[in-house]
């Protein structure tokens, strides 16, 4: 390792040690069991996850990487400069609806920046529980800060010793397992019960795990109900009624002491009893000083254990059986690794909401694909440092659960209606949307996700415009039933406009409910269910969501905010599609201003312009062509500006006027390139453009041309060879105040042709550009080859056939432009 490299590697561990110790320190500061570090990175406007303290890093890899103009609060607490608190998953879904729709789990957080340059270094994270929305209940904001001010300071400190580049984060987060307890003597107790005298035995282990002494041991089932869990008593006692009655419960109980320790309660008629009512107990202490004396290896079932870093740190011998695999491979390795058939969809949801909401999670997996035989039930219960696990056959489970492929995430449940637990809908929602951009496309995309997800049959959506709701979308009705709905008031008594003027979704049962709520109301079935979603996008009303299920079904809390989410994804969609349709018509109007209506003409130089905008959103962008007339020649220019809208149009016309304004003025290549640059560089619209500029002599023929950053030019000669112009160029323009655009010259022959172009026409998703320039370049060719009228060349024609692929193409990711340009032969040649 060279001495740099050892320099390097000093800034990175002290960068490390100072995210950690922030990380660490938000713990305790915020009484959560999660907390992380987002830092910029060297991609402008991408943020990277740094360190992740209390969750299992592979496990939430698609929020590793975020942009600073994303709606997610990281985003907004690193752009504004200002803390975010969302202190439960309500404010999350009205605040951040697409957030939440990717975790759509019962949980709070604070996002807080990180001082010290502009607009911050990045952001400190922390989930906890959720709580209700008071000062009182919220963590201590006033440390959180002073930890995000600690750790600025010592990244300035950083940074005046190493440069801006030793705080940029790149590849993965540093995962840090939060501190266990140490194992001590292991907890474990037994006990009998007898149903018929309420009479309890117990041995002096379960005396000191309750920490009772033997003379003031509960003499009752009830009394030892509340000794061995105060809090949920009544669910003991129920227990032990039940495992009377022969119905045990198929997992152990997971319970808390009264000093909030977690516990296994594990209760079953022993065979061979001499008296088969009598119930007998186990209650045990999992963790790892349970582990270290064996305890948990006494029960029955399953037990395993990890930490809130997924690593494995116990399992018992039934749990061993189980899974298949000896111990040694399974203790110490992440639980993906250990075991394989525990992870990705839909498993990854289920962990993910026991890590981050705290609450007990129950489902059923079949390990390997196995047979009927090998389907487990599993049950999750995280706790502060140890996230507990108890799994048996299903085949325990009554009544079974069917685990064929029929009876997937969206098959029917045993209410009767359609499962809508599937947490990874919203993610495929948010994902189809991405590429809607109009009303009735976002409309369709509603139908085709969101209908067959969650069993409704009926959609409507209506927007508001002027305090009015018109019917953008409908299908399953009666047909004409929702049309006197049509341009109803926002003073109209109709659960749509009530959802929306309230802001409050209302979920009727059954349309009896419906009916006994809004009497009078004209109802299109009798026996259903339907829900009122309003569309709410960053405060402003946008419209309401209605759908209509075939059959009377509840809707748990879970459903409601799965909804909502939901709803909040289809709110923001509608608000891009109308602005959309508004921005969609300026910039067309701007971009055909902008466009050159003709190209100045030379009697011994013929040129050929194409655009073509983009078919994916916005289709209009910053490409443009242009030819001056400058001095006694002309000047050739095209170039692209990054990304589409008005904004590019926009650039694009400023930087067209520029470049026009130096031409006309005759200015030498590389001089155009550099004004330009420095003009754009000043205007600071926050964009990049690529150009490409020649100056040519008709006369002669020579050309002098510069580029920055932009696709080389191609040359076709009048022999028809065509050949790649290896020309030197510049970084793109709006990057580097001083940068230098060397100047190539070269020869344009009669009857040569020179090509000028953009990227969108030679560069396809996953496809090498280099390819696309080889095959433009051999169109080229063979286009230039063919003859118009009368025997000369038709130019118009040839720039035709080279854009002819992309003017068909229906899927056109990226405008394009083309130029073309070549001298006639001079009278005396002709002759």
């Amino acid at each position: 390792m060279t001495g740099s490299d050892e320099h390097v590697g000093r800034a990175r561990e002290r960068l490390t040690a100072l995210l950690v110790e922030a990380s660490t320190g938000a713990l305790g500061a915020a009484d959560a069991h999660v907390a992380g570090v987002y830092l910029r990175s060297g991609t402008p406007g991408l943020l990277r996850l740094a360190t992740l303290v209390g969750l299992p890093g592979p496990l939430f890899r698609p929020w590793w990487r975020l942009h600073v103009d994303r709606p997610f609060p990281v985003a907004d607490a690193y752009r504004l400069g200002t803390r975010v608190v969302l202190p439960n998953a309500t404010e999350m879904v009205r605040r951040y609806p697409q957030f939440a729709a990717g975790l759509p789990f019962q949980f709070g957080s604070v996002y807080t920046p990180v001082p010290g340059a502009e607009p911050s270094f990045g952001v400190l994270t922390v989930l906890l529980p959720g709580t209700a929305d008071t000062v009182d209940e919220l963590p201590d904001l006033d440390r959180l800060c002073r930890l995000a001010e600690r750790l600025g300071a010592g990244l300035r400190e950083l940074v005046a010793v190493e440069g801006d580049a030793a705080v940029a984060w790149e590849g993965e987060p540093v995962c840090v397992r939060p501190p266990v307890p140490r194992p001590g003597t292991a907890r474990v107790g037994r006990f009998t019960w007898d149903p018929v005298t309420s009479a309890v035995h117990a041995d002096d282990r379960l005396h000191a795990l309750l920490g009772r002494a033997p003379e003031d041991f509960p003499g009752t089932g009830a009394e030892l109900a509340v000794a061995v869990t105060p809090a949920d008593a009544d669910d003991v006692l129920t227990a032990l009624h039940e495992t009377a009655a022969g119905k045990p419960p198929y997992t152990p109980l997971r319970v808390r002491a009264a000093d909030g320790a977690p516990l296994l309660l594990e209760l079953w008629p022993p065979p061979g009893a001499a008296d088969p009512s009598l119930v007998s107990g186990i209650v045990v202490d999992p963790g790892p000083a349970a582990a270290a004396d064996g305890a948990a290896d006494l029960l029955p079932e399953g037990v395993f254990c990890l930490d809130r870093s997924g690593f494995v740190r116990y399992v018992n011998p039934a749990a061993v059986r189980l899974a298949g695999r000896p111990r040694e491979e399974l203790l110490g390795r992440p639980l993906a690794e250990a075991m394989p058939w525990l992870s990705g969809p839909p498993y990854d949801d289920h962990w993910r909401g026991a890590l981050l909401a705290r609450g007990p999670v129950h489902f059923q997996v079949r390990r390997g694909g196995a047979a009927e035989g090998d389907c487990l039930a599993l049950s999750v219960h995280p706790g502060p440092d140890l996230v507990t696990c108890t799994v048996v056959p299903a085949s325990r489970i009554d009544p079974p659960v069917d685990l064929s492929p029929a009876a997937g995430p969206d098959a029917p449940g045993r209410s009767g209606g359609p499962s809508m637990t599937p947490l990874y809908r919203p993610i495929a929602l948010a994902i189809a949307l991405t590429d809607a951009v109009t009303a009735r496309q976002v409309s369709a995309v509603v139908m085709q996700e969101l209908l067959p997800a969650f069993g409704g049959r009926r959609l409507a959506i209506y927007l508001l415009q002027d305090r009015h709701f018109y019917l953008a979308w409908e299908t399953g009705f009666p047909p004409g039933f929702l049309a006197p709905f049509d341009g109803v008031g926002l003073d109209a008594r109709i659960p749509g406009v009530e959802a929306l003027t309230t802001g409050r979704p209302l979920f009727f049962e059954s349309m009896r409910r419906l009916a006994d709520t809004y009497p009078g109301l004209a109802l299109d079935a009798d026996v259903g269910a339907r829900a009122f979603l309003p569309l709410i996008a960053s405060g402003r009303p946008v419209g309401t969501c209605i759908l209509g299920f075939e059959t009377e079904r509840s809707f748990s809390s879970e459903e409601r905010t799965v909804l909502m989410a939901l709803a909040g994804l289809i709110a923001h969609a509608m608000e891009k599609a109308r602005r959309y349709d508004s921005e969609a018509a300026l910039a067309r109007g701007l971009q055909q201003a902008l466009l050159p209506r003709r190209l100045s003409a030379h009697p011994q130089v013929e040129t050929a312009g194409r655009y073509l905008p983009g078919t994916q959103g916005m289709d209009v962008g910053g490409d443009w062509y242009d030819v001056v007339g400058a001095g006694d020649g002309l000047a050739l220019v095209i170039g692209d500006v990054q990304g589409h809208g008005v904004q590019a149009a926009a650039t694009m016309g400023q930087l067209r006027s520029a470049v026009r304004a130096f031409a006309l003025s005759d200015r030498p290549p590389d001089e155009v390139l550099s004004g330009t640059n420095r003009l754009l560089i000043d205007l600071d619209p926050g964009q990049f453009a690529s150009c490409c500029y020649l100056r040519l002599d008709p006369a002669t023929g020579r050309a002098r041309i510069a580029r920055a950053g932009h696709p080389p030019p191609l040359l076709r000669a009048p022999d028809g060879c065509t050949r790649v112009l290896e020309i030197p160029g510049g970084v793109v323009l709006g990057v580097a105040p001083w940068a230098r655009y060397p100047v190539t010259e070269l020869e344009l022959a009669p009857d040569a042709i020179l090509a000028l172009y953009t990227d969108g026409l030679v560069e396809r998703p996953g496809a090498d550009i280099d390819d696309g320039i080889a095959a433009l370049g051999a169109a080229l060719a063979e286009a230039g080859a063919v003859s118009g009228r009368r025997g000369t060349r038709s130019l118009t024609g040839v720039a035709d056939r080279l854009t002819a692929m992309a003017r068909h193409a229906t899927d056109r990711p990226d405008d394009v432009a083309l130029l073309l340009a070549t001298r006639r032969p001079a009278a005396a040649d002709r002759g």
